[in-house]
């Protein structure tokens, strides 16, 4: 007997002590949702999700914190009590991937504060806000199978999504769309958007994204990007998916496309190739150019100097393609990223290869018109000079790109970090553009040009960041430091040909006009430019009391470029005509040109925080010292510069509620001229528009200014968001244009502006709910500058005030049932303003309307007919005479096969109506011009797509 019970026991023993041991366990606080104040001795309750029986049970700390192990694999409900407050209920999954489920900061409301809005978790709600992150539910939006996550996305509220894949939120541009928080091929937000699964998205959030610094210390530090962030379901981590799909059509048009995906737990592997001249899929990524393409210099918000672009002797190619032309796709990439060593090491990596040739053909018109009072008269007289010019250009611009990057993240242990970043690009292009241009004053021709110019480029590109952080002892003091490096060399070579005449008037003849000049340039043209750059930024931040806390910084940069340019011509003869034998060299378009930077600097920026408040300001203050050597004529002029950059900044927020955030910010920064304005050697990439630098310029100082509000209801689905942009410049630089109105020549260079300061703004509200199952949304927005440039005309020097406004609002509807139709509409009127101070009565004021939708219908058989349009309509003004008006319509019949319906069958249209223009205008009030650029039309494509998809089922995930 005494064996038996003996037995027993040990056995009940071991048990407990297997039960102890499961690796499935769930952590957490409880925290008032805004006071932020502890809920010790909060009731903790872990239900089975199929029958609501109690599986464990505790209590929280003093500390508001608890956990709870022993549990097993499968689907719980996390049920959260507290004296007088509504009850918390959350769902979650444990498995063999996700042992442990930390809930983090569990936000709980008092009843009495619900009594406005009742907010339960465990409902499928469309919206939730913590803090500055906005987070959409895919749970409460209708998903098409195989629908994308750009899908996804246009139904969300206040974002938008254009045809080609442009992502806007909040009045602003998304430039990076992550996966699960990691980067996804990259810099290419289309390759997630248009490419991963809908149904596979668990949450969408919306946010800034701060910097590495910013995120660790929990202290903005102004560095902000705005980003979306998709979240996957937990089962949807686990196996592999794709598509493949491709097309053939009339005029030759053609496109075809193919990537995989493999998911194993914490790795993800992807691969992808595109080929297209639809102008529809491959186009979107660019170089991570951190250093820039050209020699300039420009400052930063946390006080680093970079290197920027200006004008060039050579035109250059982005390698993009802006809708304008015909485009030739071809790219291609890798991506890999994964956990390991229990999440203590990690790795993202990216490769892409591209090419992107486009062939464009462009008609333009200008117009300068010029009002000049003389007061030396009586009465004073007034004269106005219309200045037009004309001009067909045709370019064949190709580029071919390869670009690699990692990112490696260690985890030292629970108090340091270390972060290693590194991307390389390597690029060639091949432009030749050829122009022939009309100048006219008063409809009288005053000189033409046919000029043609072909550029050859090499460049490389290289940058590296390692990031190290440590949380110390006392809680909230951390130390971190930050070294960034990088190499940019580009050499290009090239030969401009020009032959100028300049005409005028026969005495005895007023309506003839004669030959007064011509000007032939002949001429080889070579650019070496190459940057360097090293910074350090250490940081140390210290807690004063629980609401005051500091952060510290001092970092060194060093900033180094050389440009060497040089034009040649060929010797005895001025007629132009390829040839290999340019050896004079142009002294005046020539230049050896280096740049030495030191810069110190120092800052310290003072955080506050208790409850809803949060508020941060201060300063960093940098001394920058400078030497560049300009060799030009065959004369060495050394020019030396020291300065003193102040870049203050101001950040308050306050949560009005768990579903609603208020927020407003500062920054200045001094801005620097950048080297081209500096530097006075004539560029002559085009005769007619001479650039000369002017070494005497001082800095100017910008202020900005942001705002942002955005409140979201459960009950009544209803979502607000208003946003709100100011800047403003102080000792601007501005053009100063000098124009011959004999010959239509014009000499560029610039000045400092004291007394007026250039302002842009722009702001908008949105508003969203659900009415009778319509989703409903109505948007009103705004933008706007004044900018100012000196100008003289044969006289003395004008200073013009240019000052454009634009205002629209939409309505929008959507409506989606699913497996039946979808409807989504959205269209508004606009009107804009323009005009300038020197042309004082011609206005650019004007009505405009746009409008766009989405409808289809799903018909027996799986059969799906779909159509989609954009339209324009922009009225006449005084500038512009005649109304312009565009619809681009489009269409598909869709044919689905299988039950899974991922094979298919489509037959599209594309701008049904051929009214794309590739049309183009805008005006200031005294300068306006007209753009035309041949463009993909009409076309029918018949394409073949297939969906392949096997998640949920793969083999889980080795720890």
């Amino acid at each position: 007997m005494k064996v038996t019970i003996t037995a027993l026991v040990f056995f009940l023993c071991s048990l407990t002590a297997l039960a102890q041991q499961s690796p499935y366990s769930v952590k957490g606080a409880a925290i008032d949702s805004v006071v932020n104040a502890k809920l010790h001795y909060a009731s903790i309750s872990i239900l089975n999700a199929k029958d609501s029986t109690l599986t464990k049970f505790t209590r929280a700390k003093t500390d508001g914190s608890f956990s709870i192990s022993g549990l097993k694999k499968g689907k719980f409900i996390l049920l959260m009590t507290y004296p007088g407050y509504a009850d918390y209920v959350e769902q979650f999954s444990l498995d063999s991937v996700k042992t442990t489920h930390d809930f983090g900061r569990v936000t709980m409301d008092l009843k009495s504060r619900l009594l406005k809005e009742v907010i339960v978790k465990g409902t499928v709600a469309a919206i939730k806000i913590k803090g500055d992150t906005t987070e959409f539910n895919a749970k409460a939006f209708k998903i098409e199978p195989n629908s994308k996550v750009e899908d996804l996305l246009r139904q969300l509220p206040g974002i938008q999504v254009d045809k080609d894949g442009k992502i806007t939120a909040q009045g602003q541009s998304v430039p990076k769309v992550l996966v699960d928080g990691e980067e996804f091929f990259g810099d290419d937000p289309t390759l997630v958007t248009k490419n991963i699964r809908a149904d596979m998205v668990d949450k969408v959030q919306l946010y800034d994204k701060k910097s590495d610094q910013a995120t660790f210390t929990g202290i903005d530090d102004g560095e902000k990007t705005k980003t979306i962030n998709i979240k996957l379901k937990e089962d949807k981590k686990n196996g592999y998916f794709g598509k493949a799909n491709g097309g053939g059509g009339t005029d030759g048009y053609y496109e075809g496309q193919a990537l995989f995906n493999k998911f194993q737990g914490k790795k993800k592997f992807s691969a992808y190739g595109t080929i297209s001249n639809t102008g529809k899929t491959g186009l979107g990524w660019e170089d991570n150019n951190k250093l820039g393409t050209q020699e300039g210099m420009t400052f930063g918000d946390n006080g680093d100097i970079y290197i920027t672009g200006g004008s060039d002797d050579l035109d250059s190619f982005d390698g993009r393609y802006n809708n304008s032309g015909l485009p030739i796709a071809r790219t291609g990439g890798v991506h890999y990223d994964g956990k390991w060593n229990g999440d203590k090491e990690s790795i993202n990596a990216n490769y892409k290869i591209g090419s992107l040739t486009v062939d464009q053909n462009t008609n333009s018109l200008s117009r300068n018109t010029i009002t000049q009072t003389d007061s030396t008269v009586t009465p004073p007289v007034t004269t106005t000079t219309i200045l037009d010019n004309k001009s067909q250009q045709t370019a064949h611009n190709y580029m071919f790109r390869q670009k690699a990057d990692a990112t490696y993240q260690l985890k030292i242990d629970s108090t340091s970090n270390l972060k290693l970043s590194i991307d390389g690009t390597l690029k060639n292009s091949d432009t030749h553009t050829t122009e022939s241009s009309e100048s006219f004053n008063n409809s009288r021709k005053v000189n033409d040009q046919d000029r043609q110019l072909d550029n050859y480029l090499d460049g490389k590109i290289f940058n590296a960041t390692a990031f190290y952080n440590k949380k110390l002892k006392k809680t909230g003091r951390t130390f971190s430091i930050n070294l960034t490096g990088g190499i940019n060399e580009s050499k290009a070579h090239g030969n401009l040909f020009s032959n100028i005449n300049y005409y005028n008037l026969i005495k005895s003849k007023p309506d003839s006009l004669v030959l007064d000049s011509a000007k032939r340039i002949d001429q080889y043209k070579t650019n070496d430019l190459k940057s360097s750059r090293l910074s350090t930024n250490i940081t140390y931040t210290e807690p004063i009391t629980k609401q005051w806390s500091v952060v510290l910084n001092y970092g060194v940069n060093i900033n180094n470029s050389n440009a060497d340019r040089k034009s040649f011509a060929q010797p005895g003869t001025t007629d132009p005509g390829p040839t290999t034998n340019y050896t004079v060299l142009i002294d005046s378009l020539s230049s050896d040109y280096k740049f030495n930077q030191l810069s110190n600097q120092v800052g310290a920026i003072f955080n506050f925080k208790q409850g809803k408040h949060t508020l941060n300001f201060g300063t960093r203050v940098a001394d920058v010292r400078f030497k560049q050597i300009a060799t030009f004529n065959n004369v060495d002029n050394t020019f030396s510069r020291s300065f003193t950059n102040w870049n203050p900044q101001l950040t308050y927020q306050m949560r009005i509620s768990t579903q609603g955030s208020f927020r407003i910010n500062y920054n200045g920064s001094q801005t620097q001229p950048t080297i081209d304005q500096l530097q006075p050697v004539r560029i002559n990439n085009d005769p007619l528009y001479v650039t000369v630098g002017n070494p005497g310029l001082d800095p100017s100082f910008n202020h900005r200014f942001f705002v942002n509000y955005y409140s979201y209801k459960v009950i009544s689905d209803q979502y607000i968001s208003m946003y709100g942009s100011f800047n403003f410049t102080s000792n601007p630089i501005v053009d100063y244009i000098n124009t011959d109105l004999k010959t239509n020549k014009n000499v560029i260079t610039y000045e400092n502006l004291s007394g007026r300061s250039p302002i842009n703004y722009y702001g908008g509200l949105y508003a969203g709910r659900k009415i009778w199952g319509l989703s409903l949304g109505i948007e009103a927005r705004a933008n706007g500058q004044t900018y100012y440039s000196y100008k003289s005309f044969n006289g003395p020097k004008l200073l013009n005030r240019t000052t454009s406004n634009r205002y629209n609002a939409s309505l929008s509807v959507q409506k989606r049932e699913s497996k039946k139709y979808w409807i989504q509409l959205n269209a508004g009127p606009s009107y804009n303003t323009g005009e300038s101070s020197l042309s004082p009565g011609i206005k650019n004021n004007g009505y405009g309307f746009n409008a766009n939708g989405d409808v289809g219908v799903h018909l027996p058989f799986k059969f799906e007919l779909g159509t989609n349009g954009n339209y324009t309509y922009t009225a006449a003004t005084q500038a512009f005479g005649t109304d312009f008006r565009q619809f681009i319509w489009n269409a598909s019949l869709t044919k689905s096969f299988f039950k899974a319906e991922n094979l298919k069958l489509i037959a599209s249209a594309n701008d049904m109506l051929n009214q794309n223009q590739g049309f183009n205008r805008n005006s200031d009030g005294q300068n306006y011009s007209e753009t035309r650029t041949n463009n993909i039309r009409r076309y029918f494509l018949f394409t073949i797509s297939w969906d392949f998809n096997k998640m949920g089922g793969g083999a889980p995930a080795k720890k």
